[in-house]
């Protein structure tokens, strides 16, 4: 009986403590600070660049390069002495590695165990249908071959012929047996993405791409560790469910987001008028940011304070929808079109393309009820047009935002 009256007063786990109320405007200023976007705060050049990958967590790739890809506008917007391309240049083999977080990104080296654990596992994105059409012998082939060549692209390796390839949403997969088996030992992190030349990704072990992290120990799971290197990419991450929990889908619904909240690990964030939920780093009101300079900044479609949309209509009073994949008749801007921040708001945005020795601005709009600077916009031009290795800015006056 005392058993039994003892475990009828165990005391009920601690409730969440409540949540943090951070009004828009105040929103706004943490996520422009948080992403350093309020005036330069790493050095220039490669060291920059570096900084700027384990500040911010990761730097979610797109293949498209209209005025620079996603990844050279995320560097430039926010690091001096840079060309396209120096994000690649400057971080590999040695200091990153592509995989999935937000989507396909570049993430520190330093996160490359937490991968390799999280590989033996899991399976990821369709591996077993992958597995299905790759004979076993040819991944081991395919890994011997790295492991004796050192750095390769697919089409360096021995040709192994021909599987059938992955076809899911329009989306065609390799039909080569040795570009999918690469593809197999990269999610199993077996191999890594070191590098890019003109034949495609390079390929190498880890023990070589990256020496200092290759074998290193984890001490927490991946789950745990994932979630609070998201809020922390994010700034303020919705726990309504987006693409911003791409990979972390289990993870929002699990427990583990109100287990460090109770915690103390994450904070949890209210935004006046709106019925989200935010997951803020611990102590996030107390770091301190310089005020936003004078620079106005170009920013990628898939810049990190533009994940989540509608915390982008909350925080910054900016509607922003990336209409690239969108059928022209249905675009309500363009095709790839960038936001401008200026003075910590965004202000506007610009459909631009380099042609021949000439950045031209296709398009650009003002947000209404804001005067573009000019001369701020012609400078960010004039570095945009330098960093594409072009002389020469064209651009038109500025329409309203409708």
């Amino acid at each position: 009986m005392a058993d039994v009256l003892l475990t009828s007063r165990r005391v009920p786990p601690s409730s969440p403590p409540p949540a943090v109320t951070l009004p828009a405007d105040e929103a706004r200023r943490y996520l422009v600070g948080h992403h350093a976007l309020a005036r330069p705060v790493f050095p220039p050049g490669c060291r920059g660049v570096r900084a700027l990958l384990k500040g911010l967590r990761c730097i979610q790739l797109d293949p498209l390069d209209v005025i620079g890809t996603n990844a050279d506008l995320v560097a430039l917007a926010r690091v001096d002495g840079l060309a396209r391309g120096d994000v690649y240049r400057h971080l590999m083999p040695g200091h990153a590695f592509e995989h999935f977080a937000k989507e396909r990104c570049l993430l520190p080296a330093s996160a490359f165990p937490h991968y390799r654990e999280r590989a033996l596992q899991a399976p990821m994105w369709r591996l077993q249908s992958r597995l299905e059409r790759l004979p076993e012998a040819v991944l081991h082939k395919v890994l011997e071959e790295v492991e004796a060549l050192g750095p390769a692209t697919s089409k360096t390796l021995t040709d192994h012929g021909a599987v059938v390839p992955l076809d899911w949403s329009g989306w065609k997969g390799t039909g080569r047996a040795t570009a999918m088996a690469l593809e197999v030992l990269w999610m199993r992190s077996q191999v890594v993405v070191c590098g890019r030349a003109p034949g495609g990704k390079v390929y190498d072990v880890p023990r070589r791409a990256l020496p200092r992290h290759a074998d290193a120990p984890v001490t927490q799971s991946f789950e745990r560790w994932a979630l609070v290197e998201r809020v922390e990419a994010a700034g303020l991450l919705s726990r309504a469910s987006g693409p911003h929990w791409s990979t972390l889908t289990d993870v929002r619904t699990s427990r583990l987001p109100d287990t460090l909240v109770e915690e103390g690990v994450l904070e949890e964030v209210a935004i006046p008028g709106s019925p989200r939920r935010y997951l803020a780093p611990r102590g996030f009101r107390e770091r301190e940011f310089p005020e936003p300079d004078e620079r106005m900044r170009i920013l990628g479609p898939l810049d990190p304070v533009l994940w989540d949309r509608e915390l982008v209509r909350r925080a910054f009073g900016f509607d922003y929808v990336w209409e690239v994949y969108k059928p022209p008749a249905q675009r309500r801007w363009g095709w790839y079109v960038c936001p401008l921040l200026h003075r910590g708001m965004l202000v506007g945005r610009l459909e631009g393309r380099v042609r021949e020795d000439t950045l031209h601005v296709d398009n650009l709009w003002r947000e209404k009820g804001v005067k573009l600077d000019d001369d701020a916009l012609d400078a960010a031009l004039a570095r945009h047009a330098v960093a594409c290795g072009v002389e020469r800015v064209r651009r038109p006056r500025a329409r309203v935002t409708s």
